[in-house]
This record gives C-alpha cells, sequence and structure tokens, in this order.
C-alpha cells in the first residue's frame, strides 16, 4: 500500500451565494475522501507534510475556509463566525453528493468537526482531531476589545481599495507568521502556510502581502457551556473519534479527564483514542507530522479500510463489496468506481 503524493492533486472551487471554497484533492478523486480543515488563520496548506504519509487509497480534500487561503472572504459589513463556518461542511457535502463524512480538523477546524458531529452524528463515520476538541473558554476583555478593533479593520479594508497593504519579504512574512503562531509554526515551516495567502506587491517585485480577510482575525468566538459541551459528546458516543494533543500545548489536558467531553466520548468506545506526542506544539501536525501519522493511518484503516476486492474467472477484478457498501452510503452517480489489486 502506498502514500499520498503532494503532486497529485486537483484544484477545487466549490461555489458558494458568496464567491467560492478553494481547496485541492489529493489522491484518489473517484471515492468519497476525508475532508481536511485547518485552523484559525491558517489554510489547507497546514496538511502539507502530512498528506505524503497517508495511504493513496483514499483521497483527502484540503479546503480554505472563507476568507483564508484562496477562498472568498464574506461581503462586506458581516462577520466572520464558528457557527456559519460549520455549515461549510454540509455545503461541501451538497456539492459532491455525500451521505457520510470523513472529518480531519486541527483547532478550529476540530472545533468544527466537534460541532458538526453533534449536530449530525448520523453523517459521521469519523473524526480526527488534531489539539483541540472544545474551545478554550472566552475572555471577555479579548471579545470586547475585538468589537472595535473590527469596525478599525472595515475601514482599512475601505480604504485599501485605493492602496496596496503593507508588503514584506518572504522571509519577514515567514517571521510574522511564526510570531502570530507563538512559534509553533516555525519560520522554516511557515512556507507551507503562506504559499496559499500572500500575493505578490505590484509596487515592490520582491515583496508580498498577506491574502487573508483581515476580519477574520475579530471572528465570532463561541463558548460552549459545560453542559451543553456533555450534551454534544454524547451525541457522538461511540463514533470512531482519534484525538492527538501536543504535550506542550494548553488546548487539551494531558490525559482524558474523569468527566467533561472527552471522558464521555471515551467510555464504553473501542472506537475512541487519545494520544499525546511529547515535545508537541499546536501545530503538531506540521512539526511533528511522522508522529501524528503513527496514530492518524492505522486508525483510517480501520474506519476507512481500502475496499476488498475478489478475481472473477477472466482475470478480472470485481469490488463487489465495495459496490454494496458504495449504495448504502448513496455514492454512486459521481464517479468510477476505482480499482485496486489485493
Amino acid at each position: 500500500m502506498g502514500t499520498l503524493s503532494l503532486k497529485d492533486y486537483e484544484e477545487v472551487r466549490i461555489p458558494a451565494p458568496w464567491g467560492h471554497i478553494s481547496g485541492r484533492w489529493y489522491g484518489n478523486r473517484t471515492e468519497r475522501p476525508i475532508l481536511a480543515l485547518h485552523g484559525w488563520l491558517d489554510n489547507s496548506g497546514t496538511f502539507d507534510r502530512l498528506i505524503p504519509l497517508l495511504p493513496d487509497y483514499i483521497g483527502v480534500l484540503c479546503i480554505d475556509l472563507p476568507g483564508h487561503g484562496r477562498s472568498s472572504p464574506l461581503p462586506p459589513g458581516v462577520q466572520y463566525s464558528i457557527n456559519d463556518y460549520v455549515y461549510i461542511i454540509p455545503r461541501v457535502m451538497r456539492e459532491y453528493n455525500w451521505k457520510k463524512v470523513s472529518l480531519m480538523g486541527h483547532s478550529l477546524g476540530g472545533v468544527l468537526s466537534f460541532i458538526y458531529g453533534a449536530l449530525a452524528p448520523h453523517t459521521i463515520d469519523m473524526i480526527i482531531s488534531l489539539d483541540i476538541l472544545i474551545p478554550l473558554r472566552v475572555d471577555i476583555d479579548n471579545i470586547a476589545s475585538s468589537l472595535e478593533k473590527l469596525l478599525v479593520e472595515e475601514e482599512r479594508q475601505d480604504q485599501g481599495n485605493l492602496h496596496e497593504p503593507p508588503s514584506y519579504t518572504f522571509s519577514q512574512l515567514g517571521t510574522l507568521l511564526a510570531k502570530g503562531s507563538h512559534n509553533s509554526v516555525t519560520p522554516e515551516l511557515a512556507p507551507h502556510l503562506l504559499h496559499r495567502q500572500v500575493i505578490k506587491s505590484q509596487l515592490y517585485p520582491e515583496r508580498y502581502y498577506f491574502s487573508r480577510d483581515g476580519r477574520v482575525k475579530y471572528y465570532h468566538y463561541i463558548d460552549i457551556d459545560p453542559g451543553l459541551d456533555a450534551e454534544m459528546a454524547r451525541q457522538l458516543r461511540r463514533k470512531p473519534f482519534l484525538i492527538i494533543k501536543g504535550a506542550m500545548s494548553p488546548y487539551l489536558p494531558s490525559r482524558v479527564p474523569a468527566e467533561g467531553p472527552m471522558s464521555i466520548l471515551a467510555e464504553n468506545n473501542p472506537h475512541f483514542e487519545f494520544h499525546s506526542i511529547e515535545g508537541g506544539t499546536h501545530h503538531i501536525h506540521l512539526h511533528a507530522a511522522e508522529e501524528c501519522a503513527r496514530y492518524i493511518v492505522p486508525f483510517i484503516q480501520n474506519h476507512r479500510p481500502p475496499p476488498l476486492t475478489s478475481w472473477s474467472l477472466n482475470g478480472k477484478e470485481e469490488d463487489r463489496s465495495h459496490k454494496i457498501q458504495s449504495r448504502r452510503n448513496g455514492l454512486f452517480g459521481w464517479g468510477k468506481k476505482r480499482r485496486s489489486k489485493l
């Protein structure tokens, strides 16, 4: 069994009322892929180092959330919100006529996976959450300051139609990105994120500027009440759920706690896994991709296994078991079935 290649992809543009959702579909494009969701202020490039380590029999569709990467920004005057981001998942499912979805999310993407899964557990066949489960508790002072900063950013963008944003060398952009992530993304790893969120300056040939929508920095946060997060977790009981923590990151406890949503997900669930990677920061999948893959690959193979094949008398393969499963999942009609050898 081989692994995916970063060179084998198709750029996708999914229509949306405000524009489009961009992404890259890696590997097998004849079967339902894993839908990968990046974190806040990142983009689909965040999975660049993980993709080549994943099995090639199943594709991975990495999308840019609205306002990030190469996806369209929301219209002026509209605030970004976690609640609205959740609806991106069923929008993508509708575009490709999926009845089920396999989710892999980092940070904000992991939160979206948990929320969507709790709202529509019947559509979930597995969730991989990287260094997150639910959001950290809200700091009211940060929310208050974001209100004014959002208005300032909208005014700056309005004036920016007449002026180019501040630009930097590519090296300087890497340093800025590392600083903004508290060095969770080092300058050496920054190019994986920069290649989808910078535009070349028209004024200074050797400089670039960030293309993401500045308003996403002040998006509408969500605080999930302890009683609500427990009920949401109950909706996902017995679902295959993998959580990987960066040991140095504050977003998850060091082990499964005795109570709370994680303990509910783990209770009597043979398909739940929790692993902590020593020395890992928040972007574990980027700087510790190999360690993450050691847990992710067998999890995928267990819960999205390769189709079984059988040989007919004339020497041709017939993937009968997968056709049966495809009928159950309602996947016929959007692609030819891939054939693979035993």
